[in-house]
């Protein structure tokens, strides 16, 4: 580990002007590449005191054992230089897309005599269209096969080409009238490239001319009575509308856009991109890259454009380009586009109508892209293994957790304070063991004192059951854990029978964890670990994962345990807390919501929602239910007279709802009461966990 002070610049050597700066190791070998407005200013931000650093940063520059700068004119030229520079070096610690050469574009070779239409990937050609990418190569044959049947443009190989010429025979697409045969000289080479532009103009987005021609060729043929041309001019103009519905009109202006979006952690990013050409999606594309370094959205989104543009140039970069977040500053990268397309471009975030709607689409594609990868990479079992081994190994652990319990409080402003359990075995969710509490101690908001007591009432439950059947070696001659004996975790099928109810469900807190991981830092640590030891549970290993800097916490100890950025148990540790945060959040929502649309009904004792929604079903709103006598609530199926007794008292005695009021007109409507049951809610549900237990609260 090199000390920077060591390769530091004196500041009178950095000139005050932009440019691009190189970090590398003691190999020579680049490891980072940035630009700057200011190359004196920029680097002195990486000689200052270490602990100040972010930890990804302090890891570059420790890492380094030189540094080297390189002046250029303009900010926009210091962009050029640092994407070329970061092709050329492939630099470890700089933001890099995972390379998309593997998406596949729908090209047309116009380069050649005969132009060809095909599936290309790889690096673009001079000369050739292309129009995409597209997700799949399959939707690429779709697409061309119906538009074949109109623009019957040559599909086939050079070598197949040859042969056909060579023979004199067209292949089978020539017999069908998918191809127009130029092999064979049923058309010309003239002629045959105007067929191909007219193709890549109607990939472009150019369909009306050609529709309307003929729709007007069609009915020319039928008033000469050619009715088997008409019938074929309108087959023709089917598969053309076909193919158009393939890609939805999104943007009603006919807009030429690419659409950005980011979805971020911590640690990855994932990015995605809508191509929309004549108000229309024609192609997508997305990435996941490492955040090797400390990177805001901006500049997520500015390595975004330098891979996506920076070997484009003319109509490839659109007129407008939609971004979640601009990078800062913005001028030199607009100036940059400017320059690529040749024309102005239109770099920005889309407040309001369609185009922020179709933002809003892309970015749930890349949140979706990112909850894919990490799924992929969470299921791989050696992966899975090895998050565990780390975990155990940085925690000073001494075998890996197989059980890890995970906890979370969430509240809105000190109201409906809620805590969540997760479990993980394995590495891997059992929704079906997830928990929930409402914190019942005191009131108002105190996260640590919540974590304190969620602990102690979990455990206070494990004790009293393990205290229910005994000790479960003695009790059951098995290992208490339930381990198989190859090391892995057994399943509930293998739970020892004193672990059971009598129906043979697992208790509910009889089986405990190997780690007890808390969503913060040092104070919610704390107060777990004081949780157990006031009820004398020593075997159990606690941590907290603090979400500012990702870093682990363990009782008693001053620093963090930081585990390194590529640590799969931090990834896995991460994935815990997240669910956590997310299964508590879910509670806490439903609760207020249901708070908020409380009803009268609600405080009749005994009666259940299934009742309740019955009694609205029948009277249709509670203004009528209030006005019901005793008898009438008797004909709703369910309804007994003591039971009647009781909502007709309890709708007496509660105060009617506030009459609506048109905000407009200042006017009371006198419509009925709204259904305030509170009943419509439910309670958040977790999939593959019987009804009675699912999401379980205590």
């Amino acid at each position: 580990m090199a000390d920077p002070s060591s390769y530091r610049p004196r500041p009178g050597d950095v000139p005050d002007s932009p440019g691009v700066y190189r970090f590398r190791d003691e190999h020579r070998r680049v490891i980072y590449v940035g630009k700057a407005k200011s190359l004196r200013q920029r680097l002195a931000n990486y000689f200052q005191d270490l602990a100040n650093l972010h930890p990804r940063t302090r890891t570059m520059v420790t890492t380094a054992a030189s540094v080297e700068w390189t002046v250029v004119s303009t900010e926009v030229e210091a962009l050029q230089l640092e994407y070329s520079w970061i092709k050329e070096y492939d630099p470890r610690f700089n933001v890099k897309y995972r390379d998309d050469k593997s998406y596949p574009y729908l090209a047309v070779t116009m380069n050649e005599q005969f132009p060809r239409v095909q599936v290309m990937r790889g690096h673009k050609k001079k000369g050739v269209r292309y129009f995409g990418p597209y997700a799949h190569a399959w939707a690429i044959r779709d697409t061309v096969d119906l538009l074949l049947r109109v623009f019957p443009v040559r599909t086939c190989s050079a070598g197949v080409f040859k042969n056909a010429a060579r023979t004199g025979r067209p292949c089978l697409l020539g017999y069908i009238d998918k191809c127009s045969a130029p092999c064979v000289g049923r058309i010309t080479a003239e002629d045959h490239r105007e067929l191909a532009e007219e193709f890549c103009d109607f990939m472009a987005g150019r369909t009306g001319t050609y529709l309307r021609r003929l729709e007007k060729q069609m009915m020319e043929a039928a008033e000469e009575m050619e009715y088997e041309r008409a019938a074929r001019l309108r087959d023709d103009i089917g598969a053309l509308k076909k193919a158009m519905e393939k890609n939805a009109v999104v943007l009603a202006d006919a807009t030429d856009a690419d659409l950005i979006a980011v979805a971020e952690d911590e640690l990855e990013a994932a990015v995605q991109i809508f191509h929309v050409r004549g108000g229309r999606v024609r192609g997508q594309r997305g990435w996941v890259t490492d955040k090797v370094e400390d990177v805001t959205t901006g500049a997520l989104v500015e390595h975004a454009l330098q891979q996506l543009y920076g070997e484009e140039s003319g109509d490839a970069v659109p007129k407008e380009v939609l971004v979640p977040a601009l990078p800062e500053p913005v001028e030199p990268v607009q100036e940059w586009l400017t320059g690529r397309r040749g024309a102005n471009v239109s770099l920005r975030i889309p407040q309001r109508g369609d185009k922020k709607a179709l933002m809003e689409t892309v970015r749930r594609n890349a949140q979706q892209s990112l909850a894919l990868h990490k799924t992929k990479r969470a299921s791989d079992l050696t992966t899975r293994s090895r998050a565990l081994e780390e975990i155990a190994e940085a925690l000073g652990l001494d075998s890996a957790p197989l059980r890890i319990e995970c906890y979370d409080i969430s509240h809105l402003q000190g109201d409906d304070v809620v805590a969540s359990m997760v479990v993980f075995e394995d590495g891997l969710q059992r929704k079906g063991e997830y928990r929930r509490f409402q914190i019942k101690g005191f009131a108002g908001q105190d996260d640590v004192r919540s974590m304190h007591e969620v602990i102690s009432r979990r455990f206070r439950r494990y004790l009293a059951e393990k205290e229910r059947t005994g000790e479960w070696a003695d009790a059951t001659g098995t290992d208490p854990l339930g381990d198989g004996a190859d090391g892995t975790l057994a399943g509930p099928e293998v739970i020892t029978d004193s672990l059971k109810d009598d129906d043979g469900r697992p208790r509910k807190f009889a089986y405990p964890p190997q780690l007890v991981v808390v969503d913060g830092g040092q104070p919610q640590v704390a107060a777990a670990q004081r949780a157990l030891d006031e009820l004398g549970i020593d075997d159990i290993a606690v941590c907290g994962l603090a979400k500012r800097l990702e870093e682990v916490w363990v009782p008693g100890e001053d620093d963090p345990v930081v585990l390194p950025r590529t640590s799969e148990g931090l990834y896995l540790l991460q994935r815990v807390r997240d669910e956590a945060h997310r299964f508590a959040i879910t509670y806490q929502r439903t609760k207020r919501a249901k708070r908020f649309r409380a009803g009268p009904l609600d405080d009749v004792p005994g009666l259940g929602e299934t009742r309740k929604q019955a009694l609205i079903k029948h009277f249709g709103s509670v203004k009528k239910l209030r006005s019901a006598t005793i008898e009438q609530i008797q004909e709703v199926p369910g309804i007994g007279r003591k039971t009647a007794e009781t909502i007709a008292v309890a709708l007496a005695q509660a105060a009617p709802a506030a009459p609506a009021v048109n905000t407009a007109t200042g006017e009371i409507i006198e419509d009925e009461e709204p259904d305030t049951t509170g009943g419509s809610s439910g309670e958040p549900v977790t999939a593959g966990v019987p009804d009675e237990r699912r999401g379980q609260e205590t």
